[in-house]
């Protein structure tokens, strides 16, 4: 049998070259421990992701003023095309309106006959369908916002100042008017209010008058 030496105990062989460390199996890391320096790094990315969300934030704000300023181009080019379409339309038929005296007044005297009449009829078509209206009639009131009074006279029977006679009509395009109705007015006669009311008052005084004579004599005599 073999004696074993007391106080010496067999070691594992190492290779030659090895230090004793590399001998012993090293610890293996534990589960769920953080690397150094993890908590600086998450501190980083926080701090890039709210300069992010900032300037995300700026940008759409740049974007959506952008967008506001383009629409408000958009319209007010809108309203100044037509605002000088209107102006373009409105100078032409305002240069046209001699012409369309001419025609009405050829009109008036039967004169608008043959290929002048459907020359005429062709041109009040093409300037009602560019928005021309004419307005002015006899017997309306007298508006000095639409009307321009060339002769003036009385008259019993009107109550207010009144168109009498359209001596040339006006014209306007929507709600502006490009030319006022040349008219004639009359005003009601001066003092026919208070002949009439004398009038009235002398003729219930004569009843009152009459009625008294007859209380006095007893009434009428019967026949």
């Amino acid at each position: 049998m073999t004696e074993e030496t007391p106080g010496f105990e067999e070691k594992p062989d190492v290779p030659s070259g090895a230090t004793p460390d590399d001998a012993e199996p090293k610890a293996a890391p534990e589960k769920g421990a953080a690397p150094a320096g993890d908590g600086t790094a998450d501190v980083g990315l926080v701090a890039q992701l709210d300069q992010v969300r900032t300037a995300l934030g700026e940008r759409t704000a740049d974007l959506q003023r952008l967008q506001a300023e383009y629409q408000n181009y958009r319209r007010r080019v809108e309203r100044d095309r037509i605002t000088v379409k209107e102006i373009a339309v409105a100078n032409l038929l305002t240069e046209l309106l001699p012409v369309l005296d001419d025609i009405g007044r050829a009109r008036e005297h039967g004169e608008l006959l043959g290929g002048f009449k459907s020359v005429g009829e062709s041109l009040e078509t093409v300037a009602a369908k560019l928005g021309l209206q004419q307005f002015g009639k006899e017997g309306e009131p007298f508006d000095p916002t639409i009307h321009e009074a060339l002769m003036h006279s009385y008259a019993p029977d009107v109550t207010e100042t009144t168109c009498v006679a359209i001596l040339q009509p006006g014209y306007r395009i929507g709600e502006r008017t490009i030319r006022p109705a040349r008219v004639a007015v009359a005003e009601p006669q001066p003092g026919a209010q208070t002949v009439k009311a004398d009038g009235a008052e002398d003729t219930s005084e004569a009843k009152k008058a009459g009625a008294g004579d007859d209380k006095e004599n007893g009434g009428p005599e019967e026949g």
